[in-house]
């Protein structure tokens, strides 16, 4: 092969399985497929890999076919949201990555995790694929195959020797293409953050009143618990792990469905994760992040996060590129807004004061990781 046959093989590969939406995160030895996937893909820009798990998880819940595409490195980065998502309710996930510290390595510090990463896949049970030369690249199709007929994550870790030009030259330079970048910021922002009248589970409450066909996304722990004993729904989507990736699962459902999505988040976790530059960046006009700030690590023991007395997590929003924010203290302020929510393109980011603490009655969610899922996406089905 020679140009960027190889390349453009990658991006026929997919195609021709399907795939309708990719997350990425690039890598140098590969730029020329990071440079081609825009062009036949719904390229969704990561500013960390693990963000991308949540993303494809959304989306396939939603009715798409995602993969992502990126270096090597980045899967020590997603291990948790891959373990405790993706193999928790068993989701189908294509990762083709650039493979980084096995073949004329420049970088001393990709070389130590690199050089492990077909050893942790095994331990973690993970099937891979390894690409050495152009001559197996077809192996993706059994890679992405297998992903989906098995409803499990599949690691392609190409070599960079694959992508190797015959007169060892990079990408070409036509590749680049800049839009204009000139734009003007005007940010006034003065609001005060008052102290707390509702408790968490109070706003949970006033927002399952207005639940109708809207898809719900609830962050890991009494969060969802709380939802489940207020407004059990096969509309709701439960979070058992994967830590931070509420939002980004709302961001791959919302980009694949016009329904209404709706993610109750949580402070700590949205300072935990880079996902809201990439919704802003999205902008899907149906994407609602509710986020319900108590200032505290409320399911670990209300430990403080940086919210309770120093990060305002609507400026945080606003800062990100999000246009459309609020914030809200009583429950009143939260039903007027609800109230008038639509009357808005998303996304929309609102952020809602409420006290630290927990229900102590509140029990644990009675559906396993397989009833959340398949129940959901039926319901995703009715529109």
């Amino acid at each position: 092969m020679h140009g960027h046959e190889i390349e453009e093989k990658v991006i026929e590969i997919m195609e021709d399985n399907g795939i309708d939406i990719v997350a990425t995160l690039p890598c140098g030895k590969a730029k020329d497929l990071f440079y081609l996937i825009p062009q036949h893909f719904h390229d969704v820009a990561l500013n960390k890999e693990e963000d991308g798990v949540g993303i494809c998880a959304g989306a396939y819940l939603a009715g798409g076919k995602p993969a992502m595409v990126m270096q090597s490195s980045g899967l020590g980065n997603s291990m948790n949201a891959l373990m405790s998502l993706t193999r928790t309710y068993e989701l189908p996930l294509p990762i083709i990555t650039s493979w980084r510290g096995v073949y004329r390595e420049e970088i001393p510090a990709q070389i130590p995790f690199n050089k492990n990463l077909p050893g942790m896949l095994k331990a973690f049970d993970i099937p891979y694929t390894i690409i050495d030369d152009k001559s197996e690249i077809n192996l993706i199709d059994d890679a992405i195959c297998d992903a989906y007929e098995n409803s499990r994550t599949h690691v392609v870790l190409i070599s960079p020797e694959t992508w190797r030009k015959e007169d060892e030259g990079g990408g070409e330079e036509h590749f680049l293409h800049f839009p204009e970048r000139g734009r003007e910021t005007i940010v006034e922002y003065k609001k005060t953050i008052h102290e707390p009248e509702m408790t968490r589970c109070d706003a949970i409450k006033t927002i399952a009143e207005y639940l109708e066909e809207e898809a719900v996304v609830t962050n890991i722990g009494i969060p969802g618990k709380e939802l489940y004993a207020i407004k059990d729904r096969d509309l709701n989507f439960y979070m058992l792990g994967s830590y931070s990736q509420a939002s980004s699962i709302g961001l791959g459902i919302a980009l694949k469905t016009k329904r209404e999505t709706i993610v109750l988040d949580g402070d700590g976790s949205l300072l935990a994760t880079s996902i809201l530059p990439t919704i802003a960046a999205e902008s899907p006009r149906n994407l609602s992040i509710f986020c319900l700030d108590n200032g505290t690590l409320g399911s670990t023991g209300d430990q403080l996060t940086n919210a309770y007395s120093q990060v305002d997590m609507e400026l945080m929003a606003i800062s990100a590129g999000i246009k459309e924010t609020m914030k809200v203290h009583t429950e009143k302020e939260l039903q007027s807004t609800i109230e008038g929510l639509y009357h808005s393109k998303g996304p929309r980011f609102i952020h809602v004061i409420v006290k630290p603490g927990n229900v102590l009655t509140v029990a644990n969610i009675k559906l396993t990781p397989e009833q959340i899922k398949r129940r959901f996406m039926k319901a995703m089905l009715w529109l």
